[in-house]
């Protein structure tokens, strides 16, 4: 029987979608119909910025050769192709700052707290919320400006510019600098209602607002994609470059919910999003308000913290060789955990979050603590801190549709998925692309570029509500656990 090569001289139109994450960089291959042709990661590389207690920092032309040979990978792995258009997201409030030649000088992450020291600045904090959306910390973009310019001078006399990370890549591929809506609501000088810089918050930080980059929406087009660039990844100098968004709004998007939905993304972290048609903010600044990547919506966050982040780091000490599949069929077994963990998740309502966690269980240790026990108390955990949060967003904006949309590599537990729809008594939805959902969501911004509908993806799961007569008493118990870990110093 002879081979059919019939399928291998079929040419796909595809983009090419680059995603930039705490974690990892991901570079895919897919088709306007949401197909994966081909899907490269690899891990970020950081490194520690000894001039602050709390900076760590990675080097933009590393990445960008990361990125480059990891779209070159994919490109080979997707058959034959031609790339439409090409788009970016990337973690939220990494930046990249730009120099007087253009260059590339630093790339501070999400998690680089360089600015700590300079908080204090910030003195009507309720003000800034006001404006921002957010109650204002190191972690967003200014502050990490505000102590580059205090401690690396070199750097800050170069300084012309900033992007996010992924307008940044956006920039690489088209030589054309804009920032996105969605990724200027975490820069702490933009004003989330308005739509538009902040002469008052740069005057704030002490940020000249003429190098501000001008701003743009998600699925604006850049224009054609550098021919060197072309050239390096043999694409076609046709493709065009796409204004994509953060990795969470892009999630959100991949779900295609409707206003009053809400959507849980479970990643590192998990926030609990409603999507809402006017900027609504919490008298009691507990929740988050963004520009969503289009232009009419926002959304209203609460964030739960570093949720999956524990369940795969407990997977690499307990089931460093297993698939998640086998921990599943385990957990299937433990019908309650002789243990609770209380795990450094952020609760809307706490002032602080949690710096000491653990598991607490009954001495002497018990014949039937096992390692699936360690992982449904996880599991328990960060099922109970997404519903905490998802109460303090119902108190700003209620919530009431009977489903919620989720999203993310931790809905890949079966057991997560079941115990948020019990503890909330909401039907969880999943789709069949949860796991890229951030891809899919720059999958659909091509689509409104080049003015194609997007196809809706299929529902994976319904997961129904089940009651659970020992629900409130293992919560009650949860709540205990982390009470006490709080107390401690």
């Amino acid at each position: 029987m002879k081979p059919n090569f019939q399928s291998d001289m079929i040419i796909k139109e595809a983009y090419l979608i680059i995603d930039v994450g705490t974690g990892n960089v991901r570079v895919a291959v897919a088709q306007p119909d949401g197909t994966m042709l081909s899907v490269e990661r690899e891990n970020m590389q950081y490194a520690r910025d000894e001039q602050y207690p709390e900076s760590i920092y990675f080097e933009p032309g590393q990445l960008w050769q990361q990125i480059l040979q990891l779209a070159k990978t994919a490109l080979a792995n997707s058959g034959n192709v031609v790339i439409r258009a090409i788009t970016a997201t990337s973690q939220r409030e990494g930046i990249v700052v730009l120099g007087k030649s253009g260059a590339s000088l630093i790339g501070m992450p999400n998690i680089d707290h360089r600015g700590r020291e300079w908080e204090s600045m910030i003195s009507d904090k309720s003000r800034v919320y006001e404006l921002t959306g957010r109650y204002p910390t190191s972690l967003f973009s200014a502050l990490k400006l505000v102590g580059l310019r205090h401690r690396r001078a070199n750097l800050w006399e170069e300084f012309v510019t900033f992007l996010s990370i992924s307008d940044w890549v956006q920039y690489q591929l088209s030589g054309v600098p804009r920032y996105e809506h969605s990724q200027a609501s975490e820069t702490l000088l933009y004003d989330v209602a308005a739509g538009q810089w902040s002469a008052e918050l740069c005057a704030l930080f002490d940020i000249d607002n003429a190098t501000l980059p001008p701003l743009a929406f998600a699925g604006t087009i850049l224009g054609a994609v550098r021919p060197t660039v072309a050239s390096e990844l043999a694409i076609s100098p046709e493709a065009i470059v796409v204004v994509g968004g953060s990795d969470t709004q892009l999630a959100i998007k991949s779900m295609q919910p409707s206003i009053d939905d809400l959507v849980i993304i479970s990643g590192t972290t998990t926030p609990i999003i409603k999507l809402v048609g006017r900027y609504i903010t919490d008298e009691q600044q507990r929740t988050w308000t963004s520009r969503h990547v289009d232009e009419t919506s926002f959304i209203l966050e609460a964030n739960a913290g570093v949720t999956g982040l524990n369940y795969q780091r407990l997977k690499e000490i307990f089931y460093p060789n297993e698939a998640y599949e086998v921990i599943e069929e385990e957990l299937a077994e433990e019908i309650q955990s002789p243990c609770v963990a209380a795990l450094g998740s952020l609760l809307a309502d706490e002032k602080a979050p949690l710096i000491r966690g653990g598991f607490i269980f009954n001495t002497p240790v018990s014949h039937q603590l096992t390692r699936s026990s360690f992982v449904l108390a996880t599991l328990w955990d960060i099922a109970c801190s997404i519903v905490e949060n998802y109460k303090s967003l119902c108190a700003v904006s209620p919530h009431q549709p009977d489903y919620i949309w989720a999203c993310g590599g931790g809905v890949e537990s079966r057991t997560l998925r079941q115990f948020i729809a019990n503890l909330t008594q909401k039907t969880i939805l999943v789709r069949d692309t949860y796991r890229q959902a951030s891809v899919i969501g720059g999958v659909f911004v091509c689509n409104d570029a080049l003015g194609l509908p997007s196809v809706e993806q299929a529902i994976l799961e319904k997961v129904i509500p089940q009651t659970d007569k020992t629900m409130k008493a293992r919560y009650d118990e949860w709540k205990a656990a982390r009470l006490a870990f709080k107390s401690l110093k």
